[in-house]
């Protein structure tokens, strides 16, 4: 089968102005299938966001290469929705107005695009909210209309950086659900970023581990052979989710460690 997304011995290496070079990511590969959902993980600094960075093509490898469906990425990755960790809501558009700004950037009707923002604010449980501004919705609210935002678009890969990590633990929880729900509806692949290992177990079909950077490279990948559908909730206190847990914590623990080592260095 043909990955959804190969990066294939990736390295990225960054110059600093007075010619000092920083390798955050060695040698690295990783491939999704279609229809996969891959949570990575890692201590802080690991190099998770710069590999997302460039399956999305805002960021050129120093070496290797990275495919989608086969065909080399030449620029930015059409087939790939981004969900940011920071909102990346227009303050000045209503909701509806920024779920279906995406559409009208590719030339779909107005009234149109108007008409499936309000079929994908409802499906994300926000019917009725669609003439509110960000300012006047709470942060899991702004959550569900960007991720509205970016599925509107239907991406046939979903790349994720730590989307829900600034939201409370019951609206968090209320969030991976929904995510759940409509992914399973479509399966598209997704690879999602994230520090929280319940939360890379609960969601995922694959958890892959990275070293403490510099130059971070893969060190585990963990099936994820859970039971689906899953509520994140009661998943969590089933023995074989316990089991996963301290798995990939025994593999994740001396890295983050040695990262949280480094850090006080700095």
């Amino acid at each position: 089968m043909v990955p959804a997304l190969a990066l294939e011995a990736i390295t990225i290496t960054f110059v600093s102005p007075d010619g000092a070079r920083y390798t955050a990511v060695r040698d690295t590969s990783l491939r999704v299938a279609p229809g996969e959902f891959v949570s990575v993980v890692g201590p802080t600094g690991c190099g998770k966001s710069t590999l997302l960075n460039v399956a999305v093509g805002l960021l050129q490898p120093s070496a290797g290469r990275v495919s989608v469906f086969g065909e080399p990425l030449a620029g930015l990755n059409a087939k790939a929705g981004y969900l940011f960790q920071t909102e990346a809501l227009m303050p000045w558009r209503t909701a509806r107005a920024n779920v279906a700004a995406g559409l009208e950037f590719r030339g779909v009707e107005h009234a149109e695009a108007l008409r499936r923002a309000d079929q994908w604010l409802q499906r994300v449980g926000l019917r009725g909210f669609g003439d509110r501004y960000p300012h006047q919705l709470s942060g899991g609210m702004r959550k569900r209309v960007a991720l509205a935002q970016t599925l509107i678009l239907d991406p046939q890969i979903i790349l994720m950086d730590e989307p829900f990590s600034a939201l409370d633990i019951q609206t968090r929880q209320l969030m991976e659900n929904q995510l759940l729900e409509l992914w399973s509806a479509n399966r598209k692949s997704v690879v999602f970023i994230t520090h929280d290992l319940e939360e890379a177990i609960s969601l995922s079909d694959r958890v892959v581990v990275l070293a403490a950077g510099p130059e971070s490279h893969p060190i585990g990948e963990f099936a994820i052979d859970l039971p689906r559908p899953r509520d994140v909730a009661e998943i969590r206190l089933t023995p074989r989710f316990i089991e996963l847990h301290g798995l990939i914590w025994h593999a994740m623990r001396e890295e983050v460690l040695k990262s949280y080592a480094q850090q006080q260095l700095h």
